[in-house]
């Protein structure tokens, strides 16, 4: 006998995934933005736009906004 997935199965897992905002490049010497949560250093650029978030802070708000599936 032969089971079948339930259809909620058969849903992509882009279908409840945003699309990623652009990231600025990071930068290869300071000074470096500020995180807007920690205030820690980030990688990026001080003349990077929007929001800058270090490593730490980014992994942790897409575990916030990620599908719980």
């Amino acid at each position: 006998m032969t089971e079948t997935a339930p259809a909620s199965a058969s849903v992509s897992a882009s279908y409840c995934a945003p699309e990623p905002a652009p990231r600025p490049e990071p930068a290869a010497e300071g000074p470096f933005a500020a995180c807007v949560l920690c205030q820690e250093p980030t990688e990026y650029p001080e003349s990077a736009k929007g929001i800058t978030l270090c490593p730490v802070c980014e992994w942790q708000e897409a575990q916030r906004t990620a599908c719980s599936g």
